[in-house]
């Protein structure tokens, strides 16, 4: 497999990327799934990462988060070699990366605001009123202020991803991973999320990644698109 660049591709460049990945390989048990990548998101960006299912959209997302090392090639993402990160290295990698799943992984035993809260905890933000501030100003900006104190399952599937990407953004990442946000949700809310992300990346000069097969959904925004196909 190997990335291929298609439309509209950004000319310029800026001295530090947010990622940048040159003749990278990456794959399993020493088998290679990806070859020969060649990627560079700058602060500001939105990407669209396409690919037929199986094609490896999964695995360069794991290999841009640090949990898949590359067999081979350059990779640096916020400042950190991936292909020499040590372990205890990771978690300092990841604060600087904001996830967004398709099957949104919010704890379901705490409400909107505390699955937000949690994850500030557990990123050492230790005063009260600083994490209840940094949760409110990002619930407001996403719109679910009114759903801060609703438990998971009491959210349509657009709510939901509203605030898997706030709780993407506390820590104002510079590079935001999103793995097929839209599969689960309609057109219209499909579409809602992308303005959403396209509007972060430029607001917080975030690079954004975002994993999808949707082509009608990229019809709605014109973005560079990296494409992932097989080479027989």
């Amino acid at each position: 497999m190997q990335m291929q660049r298609t439309n509209n591709e950004q000319k310029s460049y800026i001295i530090a990327p947010v990622a940048a990945l040159e003749g990278v390989s990456a794959g399993y048990d020493g088998k290679a799934v990806l070859s020969d990548i060649h990627l560079r998101l700058n602060p500001g960006a939105f990407v669209y990462l396409t690919g037929r299912t199986g094609s490896g959209k999964t695995t360069l997302l794991k290999v841009l988060y640090g949990a898949l090392r590359p067999l081979s090639g350059r990779a640096m993402v916020a400042g950190y070699d991936l292909t020499d990160l040590g372990f205890e290295s990771r978690p300092l990698l990841r604060r600087q990366l904001g996830m967004i799943f398709q099957d949104f992984r919010l704890l379901r035993d705490r409400s909107v605001f505390d699955n937000l809260d949690f994850v500030l905890r557990a990123t050492g933000w230790g005063r009260r009123k600083a994490r209840a501030d940094r949760i409110s100003f990002l619930l407001d900006r996403v719109g679910l202020s009114a759903k801060k104190d609703e438990m998971p399952e009491r959210l349509s599937g657009g709510e939901q991803q509203k605030a898997v990407i706030a709780r993407a953004l506390l820590n104002s990442p510079v590079l935001i991973l999103a793995d097929e946000p839209t599969a689960q949700l309609d057109p219209a809310t499909s579409v809602e999320i992308l303005q959403l992300l396209v509007d972060v990346a430029r607001e917080q000069r975030a690079a954004v990644l975002f994993a999808t097969h949707d082509r009608y959904l990229m019809e709605e925004y014109d973005a560079p698109v990296f494409e992932i196909a097989s080479h027989t």
